[in-house]
């Protein structure tokens, strides 16, 4: 939450991908990017709309315990950079193998490279 206590930084429900349609058109129309313990799917969305995230953990990670701190991970990882797209982004993040045993400032640092690859952040970040 951002000082003011408007809630900025949250995550809502409705910036959350659910559908798998919507998974499916990420990643059949959209573009595809790898780093680190990171793959991302993203397709640029119209302007005025909100960003979207969708996250993938497979069972090849591990147990429960492990899929949920990747899910953890890469929730919080776009949610701190959320207001940083040049234009809002629906993108899908599938957690790699390598994310196990992984502090949250190496999965950040993972998530900008790919950010700024993909032209996809503001220049002032």
């Amino acid at each position: 939450m951002t000082a003011d206590g408007s809630g900025r930084m949250r995550l809502t429900r409705a910036m959350r991908l659910q559908k798998t349609r919507e998974f499916a058109r990420i990643r059949n129309e959209g573009r595809r990017s790898v780093r680190g313990c990171l793959v991302v799917n993203w397709m640029l969305l119209m302007p005025g709309s909100i960003c979207r995230v969708g996250l993938i953990t497979t069972k090849k990670l591990g147990k429960a315990i492990i899929r949920t701190r990747a899910r953890r991970l890469l929730r919080e990882t776009f949610r701190l950079h959320q207001h940083d797209f040049r234009q809002p982004v629906a993108m899908v993040l599938v957690a790699r193998a390598s994310i196990i045993g992984k502090k949250l400032a190496d999965v950040e640092r993972d998530f900008v490279t790919l950010l700024r690859q993909a032209n996809l952040l503001n220049e002032t970040k």
